[in-house]
């Protein structure tokens, strides 16, 4: 079964339309909490799916509007889709948003995952990555698992490097979001950038 980033919206709709007949499996889908839950019925399973065929159409519908305006002129709007998308992920994930001249979104793109506390981090594929994307500025961020958004002394080393690595190439780092589970640590708001 194909990842839910690979269905076009249409797909995702009939999928998430579509009534399961009760034998029918849905492989793909991973147990929330499997070693709490023990095994899942079929229809536990189906549900876990819909659900997460429902969560990606609104991220690709939160995410439509920021690709028409200037993303710091609207950071409640950035803030809601990097938390919906990124709070109840079980690893941490490194994510780059890349812009365009005017600020708006070209692509996010998941650049790194790592395990429950850490993710490495390569500067020069986030250059490489920003160059091929054309992108004029870019915007970091990552979660923490644990739910708490104080970036680690290896947090703030990462921003600073980050930002020079990218300097060179003239594409400015406009911002780090750390990403807890119920707030999001800006570095540009806490004057870090």
């Amino acid at each position: 079964m194909q990842p839910l980033s690979y269905l076009s919206r249409e797909q995702l709709a009939d999928e998430l339309l579509a009534t399961p007949a009760p034998e029918i499996t849905v492989p793909g889908t991973a147990p929330l909490h499997a070693g709490h839950l023990g095994t899942l019925t079929t229809e536990q399973r189906c549900l876990q799916r819909k659900l997460a065929l429902a969560r990606e159409i609104l991220l690709r519908d939160l995410a439509a509007p920021l690709q028409r305006r200037n993303l710091l002129q609207s950071p409640v709007a950035v803030r809601e889709w990097l938390m919906l998308r990124y709070c109840q992920a079980e690893q941490e994930i490194f994510t780059v948003l890349y812009l365009d001249v005017k600020l708006r979104l070209i692509r996010a793109e998941d650049l790194f995952a790592g395990t429950l506390t850490h993710t490495s981090v390569y500067p020069r594929e986030v250059v490489k990555q920003a160059l091929s994307h054309n992108a004029a500025s870019v915007i970091v961020a990552h979660n923490h698992p644990s739910g708490d958004c104080v970036p680690s002394p290896a947090d703030q080393l990462l921003t600073r490097v980050l930002a020079q690595a990218l300097a060179l190439v003239d594409i400015c780092l406009r911002d780090h979001f750390v990403i807890g589970c119920d707030q999001i640590y800006s570095f540009a708001e806490r004057g870090l950038l």
